[in-house]
Formats: structure tokens, sequence, C-alpha cells
């Protein structure tokens, strides 16, 4: 049951609780560029295989999820930078309390909420802290934010896929080594255990989900 006369808490506890948040999201977020970084190099691995036997459109298909999830770490990367701004800026303003007596609106934390609101993984933390943040005046009501709308052109893609085969086979694909000749009369040391290509798709996209 709800409590009528609960004691408010202040604003250094209030900061605590926020700060312990988004520690935890950080975590949450370390975790996840580990298993993403693995699931790359697994990746890497089946790219190189596929190569030996010239399967060039297999490793296409492998590069352009090499190429998202590489991405998604760098939108990790962002994400926990944001994180670190927010928890910043509530502590020098704890530091600031004896002076200001209250914790003070800020555009900074705003704007850092309103984009992470947008990250589906964090959207439970950062609508809760939020609604306390509103109430506690330290931000206004959160506004739609449009981030991330410009995708890259099909040919953009194209030149990005060529430089990850050349990079990941060291040029025997991509646009190290166009020379068509050659990939399908590379050989093969020892037989390979063949690549579950479409597992590793599934993994891959599971993991930017």
């Amino acid at each position: 049951m709800f409590n009528l006369f609960a004691k408010k808490p202040t604003p250094e506890e209030l900061v605590r609780k926020w700060s312990s948040s988004i520690r935890t999201q950080q975590r949450g977020l370390d975790r996840q560029t580990s298993t993403l970084k693995q699931e790359e190099k697994k990746a890497e691995r089946t790219i190189k295989q596929l190569a030996k036997r010239g399967d060039t459109a297999s490793c296409k298909i492998l590069a352009k999820e090499l190429i998202q999830s590489r991405k998604q770490r760098t939108r990790i990367a962002t994400n926990k930078a944001q994180l670190n701004s927010i928890s910043m800026e509530l502590n020098y303003q704890v530091s600031k309390l004896k002076v200001v007596g209250s914790l003070q609106k800020s555009t900074q934390v705003m704007k850092s909420v309103n984009r992470l609101m947008s990250v589906p993984q964090l959207q439970r933390t950062l609508g809760e802290m939020s609604r306390e943040m509103m109430k506690a005046g330290v931000i206004d009501e959160m506004t739609e934010d449009m981030m991330d709308g410009l995708d890259e052109d099909e040919e953009e893609e194209e030149d990005e896929v060529e430089r990850v085969l050349a990079q990941v086979t060291d040029g025997l694909l991509g646009e190290i080594g166009q020379v068509p000749v050659a990939v399908s009369h590379v050989e093969v040391s020892e037989p390979e255990s063949e690549p579950d290509l479409e597992d590793m798709q599934n993994r891959l996209s599971a993991l930017r989900s």
C-alpha cells in the first residue's frame, strides 16, 4: 500500500540511486560489447574459411553482418559516454548542493537522457529515471529527438563490404584482391568443418537487437 507519509528522498539519495542505475547499465553495455567482439572474431574466421573455398557470396553476407556489428559497438560506446556524462553532471550538482540548496535544471542531462531513450535496452531504466528527474526539477518533459535517420546508400555499403573483405582475408577478396582468378584455386591445407552461415547471421543479428 502506498505510504502517504513516506519520507521524500534527499537530492543526495536520488543521485546515488541514479548513479547506481547508470553503472548497472554501463556494465550491461560492456558485456554486450564483449559478446559482439567474440562473435565478430568467429565471423572473421568463417569469412577466411569461405574465402579459401571461393564462396564470395557467403563472404559478402557475413561481411555485411560484421559491418553492422562494428557499427553497433560504436553506438554502444556513444551510449556509454552519454551515461557517463549524466553521472558526472549529477555528481557535480551534488558537490554544489550546499551553495544552491537543490538540484538544478540541466540541459546537458536532458539532452543525454533524451538521446538514450531511443535505445531499447535502456528505455525501462531511463524512463523511470527521467520521471524522477522531472519531479526533482533536473529536466523538463521529454521530447522526440530524431536521430540516426540517415542510411548509407547501396554503393557506399558495397564499398565498405569490399574493404572489410580485403582486411579480413588479407587481400584475397575485396578491393585489394579484385583479380577474379586465384580465389577458386587457393588450396585448403586441411578439410575444415562446414561453417553454419545462417546460425552466425542469426547470432550477430540477435546481439544487435
